[in-house]
């Protein structure tokens, strides 16, 4: 998803502005005939299989108007534990290896969101309909079954294609309330119990899950404001149990020595040198011999300075890529911000890669041979998930620039109260972070790092999408 919202009824001039980008970023258009030929065949005759788990009542949850819905959950108290089931898109019911759909996927990689469209990876007759898990209707699923001790730990896990009907579709802010005010059963009240229990091993594994504010557009008289946005614990919660069958894929794939993996390697030291430093300088606590992760972990994001250094550590998360193996087991097959392997299964028809991984557990688990097509595919995974991946990055940072230029274009040379959570090694300048708006941008001149400071606003082109201030 995008990590700024804006609301559908923006200036013109806005919606140009996001127009352009596509067109700079070369963004696909839409689908080539023989695609939508193809989506609509077999969107009518999927191969259903696997077993019927239509008994089990599960649930969605994603951003409110979601349709390409990937993951629905059912979760179960055991005696001494807990039983995850979760349901996955099943693409593969749809999307034939060597097929127009496949081939138009790769070149497309993944869906990119941008704040009032996406360019999606698959035809919408398939991304939000026929293989999306849209409550009161019966959809093919990898389903995985994944069993908790009491401590929220991974006791064994399964995976086999099944058919299955989600009851509901829910968004974040409903479960939250549901938890918050006690009306929260079954699947919802164990999803805070599990999710908490999760957060806390991942805490004692040395993970890294980052609470960055968004920014948000609202409404503001006539005109219109920016704002940060503090994800709720729900989201976290839900994620959590995406990471966990990410780890349990991945463990799957390392143990048949087949598959593909999604990787990051430790924080160079320089980097990790500098963080520490940001951290002394924002004054958040960083006790001697604490991980990166445990400080993180303690951090309230609707501080202003622990806000800025979440928004700073992320130097530490970067360089994450999709290793690709058959045969002897990479040697980094870790992500070091989940702090174990992972592997991305759970957002088919967001991604490319999560289909081909599904296919590799599917086979492993039913103890099958991975299928020749899929296992062809494999090594050319990695090139195209890094080349759609830095190209859905680009957009998000044009959206973001173009927003912050377009909001403040009338407001240059007007001073305002902010932190300053960067500085340049070798020259005068850096970031300053905004509280109000929620801007994070340019500044030049002599930056004090950590402190506040006054600074004016010198440029704002929503044409060139440059903000830049200086001290006031």
């Amino acid at each position: 998803m995008t990590n700024i919202r804006v609301p559908s009824d923006v200036p013109a001039r806005l919606d140009d502005g996001f127009e352009r980008i596509r067109r700079e970023q070369r963004l696909p258009g839409e689908f080539p005939r023989a695609v939508l030929d193809e989506a609509d065949w077999v969107a009518s005759v999927p191969r259903f299989g696997g077993r019927d788990l239509t008994e089990l009542p599960f649930v969605t949850i994603d951003p409110l108007g979601s349709m390409d819905l990937d993951q629905a959950l059912h979760l179960e108290r055991l005696r001494g534990g807990y039983r995850v089931w979760y349901a996955i898109a099943d693409v593969g019911a749809f999307v034939r290896p060597g097929g127009a759909i496949d081939a138009e996927a790769r070149t497309r990689g993944e869906t990119v969101y941008m704040p009032l469209d996406k360019v999606p990876l698959h035809p919408k007759v398939i991304s939000e309909d026929a293989a999306s898990l849209l409550p009161g209707v019966t959809r093919p699923a990898a389903v995985w079954r994944i069993d908790l001790d009491a401590e929220g730990r991974t006791v064994g896990a399964d995976v086999q294609r099944g058919l299955v009907r989600s009851r509901e579709r829910l968004d974040y802010d409903y479960v939250q309330a549901a938890v918050d005010t006690g009306t929260a059963g079954g699947t919802l009240a164990l999803l805070a119990e599990v999710g908490r229990l999760r957060l806390e091993l991942e805490r004692e594994r040395g993970g890294v899950t980052l609470p960055t504010p968004e920014q948000e557009v609202v409404p503001d008289g006539g005109g219109y404001r920016l704002e940060y946005r503090v994800p709720l614990p729900a989201e976290a919660w839900n994620a959590q149990i995406s990471l966990l069958t990410g780890m349990a894929a991945a463990s799957m794939m390392l143990d048949a020595e087949i598959g593909v993996l999604r990787v990051l390697p430790p924080p160079r030291s320089g980097d990790l040198a500098k963080v520490r430093r940001v951290a002394d300088a924002l004054g958040v606590p960083w006790p001697g011999g604490a991980s990166y992760g445990d400080v993180v972990h303690d951090l309230d994001p609707k501080n202003p300075q622990q806000a800025a250094f979440l928004h700073e550590s992320k130097v530490l998360l970067r360089g994450a890529g999709y290793v690709a193996f058959n045969g002897e087991p990479p040697k980094l097959a870790e992500h070091v911000a989940v702090a174990a392997p992972y592997a991305h299964v759970t957002a088919p028809l967001r991604r490319l890669v999560d289909r081909y991984a599904t296919e590799v557990c599917l086979a492993v688990a039913a103890g099958e041979p991975v299928p020749q097509d899929v296992e062809e595919a494999l090594a050319g995974l990695p090139d195209i998930m890094s080349a759609t991946g830095r190209r859905a990055g680009a957009v998000e940072r044009a959206c973001v620039d173009l927003v912050e230029a377009f909001l403040l274009r009338d407001r240059v040379g007007q001073a305002f109260d902010a932190m300053v959570i960067d500085t340049d090694e070798h020259r005068e300048g850096g970031q300053v972070q905004l509280a109000d708006p929620a801007v994070i941008a340019r500044c030049d001149g002599p930056l004090p790092l950590g402190e506040q400071v006054s600074v004016r606003l010198t440029q704002a082109d929503p044409a060139t999408r440059e903000v830049r201030f200086t001290l006031a």
